[in-house]
């Protein structure tokens, strides 16, 4: 028992089975007498539905994970280059691979007896879009034990790369003719109407108030989960403790029922002694009135 192990065995679980699990490997760690493991145990997250579905699509894809992992690499190293022709090409790649892995991910959930909604799939292909650009979120997400979805870092993302312009080297001449150094590309942004303003402020408002109701819900849920992980300890503190008096009570019914045993040995011998001591009894006596006639008769001739 170690924790690569049980960490393995408990993220492939679905949500609602996950705290269950961790109760009973982390009890199996203390009576085990492994306190260390099963504090570590006990620190393991439930993962959210998304996190869950990522992480049933990377234990049931392996090509597919190497081949997204791969993708990676090469988009990240072509951004690196300025390589425009090669992170087209690239997004172009990425742009099906995550639709492809992102409706696996619903598929293989959905098979799996737990269905997602468009919510948990979006979120997937935002862990997704996240490999691609982060290494360490790529490493992450490759160990099938994710806890949330993850989130790209700020900076390079993999889906607007190929969109930024790659400027030409200047040639000698251009370079004399300019004589400031070119200003920052400047992106014209269409004006919105003070409608779409509206609704998108809208949007904006109810997505902080749905990520505000989703947080609080998680931590109402950590606590229950806290609370029934504490109850459970209760439970199988409790079933040790009946375990032990009932080992007692049997070891204790064993002795009481060889000492009955015993006790009815003993009264056996006792009844058959006694009988023999009533049998013997008479001729006990009669030999013992021949041995006084005896002793009578040698003394009168003796004397």
């Amino acid at each position: 028992m170690d924790l690569e192990s049980i960490a393995d065995e408990l993220y492939g679980l679905h949500p609602t089975q996950f705290v269950e699990a961790r109760a009973i490997r982390g009890a199996e760690a203390r009576r085990a007498g492994k306190a260390k493991l099963a504090a570590e145990i006990a620190a393991l997250r439930r993962p959210t539905l998304s996190a869950w579905a990522s992480n049933l699509l990377v234990r049931s894809e392996p090509v597919q994970v190497a081949r997204l992992l791969r993708l990676g690499e090469g988009l990240r190293q072509a951004h690196q280059d300025l390589a425009r022709e090669r992170l087209k090409r690239l997004s172009r790649q990425q742009h099906t691979l995550v639709g492809v892995l992102s409706r696996q991910a619903r598929t293989l959930a959905a098979e799996a007896g737990h269905p997602i909604g468009e919510a948990a799939q979006r979120k997937i292909e935002q862990t997704l879009h996240t490999v691609l650009t982060d290494p360490a979120a790529a490493q992450e997400w490759a160990s099938g034990r994710l806890v949330n979805a993850l989130v790209a870092p700020v900076g390079f993302t993999a889906a607007a790369v190929a969109d930024v312009p790659v400027r030409p080297a200047l040639t000698a001449h251009s370079a004399r003719r300019r004589k400031t150094p070119p200003g920052p590309d400047l992106h014209v942004i269409s004006p919105k109407t003070a409608r779409e303003k509206r609704l998108e402020d809208d949007r904006r408002r109810k997505l902080a108030q749905a990520n505000r109701e989703a947080e609080a819900a998680e931590q109402h849920a950590r606590r229950r989960e806290e609370e029934h992980q504490k109850a459970q300890a209760d439970v199988e503190r409790a079933e040790a403790s009946l375990h032990e008096l009932e080992e007692r009570a049997t070891e204790l019914a064993r002795q009481l029922h060889a000492t009955a045993e015993l006790r009815r040995r003993v009264r056996t011998e006792l009844d058959n002694a006694r009988h023999r001591a009533t049998q013997t009894a008479p001729a006990a006596r009669h030999a013992r009135r021949a041995a006084q006639t005896a002793l009578a008769r040698l003394e009168r001739l003796e004397t």
